[in-house]
């Protein structure tokens, strides 16, 4: 793994929480995105060399939606870009882990994207991301 590429935080509405973040971080969001087959909004944040990404559930029955629901707005996971999914995610299965998707998907920002079970990571939802190229 290269580096953390970005933490995100489930909320609730991205018009309320885009503002709270800018004066935050002291920085205003450089990107929004739609992505449908998440059925999340997202907004990103730079804050040094790592990206914050705020995901806003788009479907009552979505996955950030039933996340709120459970334990309120809160960090949701932490990705960690990858230079080749493809193989971190053999690397990783065969060390054990448990992968949500067999094979990668496009995710937000121009990423493949793939997350590891919190089962198998104490808890932690784990994003792998490679730049699309």
């Amino acid at each position: 793994m290269l580096k953390v590429e970005h933490i995100g935080i489930a909320v609730k509405t991205l018009a309320d929480s885009v503002p709270l973040f800018e004066k935050l971080l002291n920085s205003q969001c450089y990107k929004t995105e739609r992505v449908e087959s998440e059925k999340v909004n997202t907004a990103f944040f730079k804050s040094g060399d790592t990206k914050i990404e705020l995901l806003e559930s788009i479907a009552e029955n979505g996955v950030i939606a039933k996340f709120i629901e459970k334990k309120g707005e809160s960090l949701h996971h932490i990705a960690f870009e990858v230079e080749n999914i493809e193989l971190e995610m053999a690397r990783l299965k065969s060390e054990g882990f448990i992968l949500l998707n067999e094979k990668p998907k496009r995710g937000a920002d121009n990423k493949f994207v793939c997350f590891l079970h919190p089962k198998s990571t104490n808890g932690v939802l784990i994003e792998l991301c490679e730049e699309i190229k």
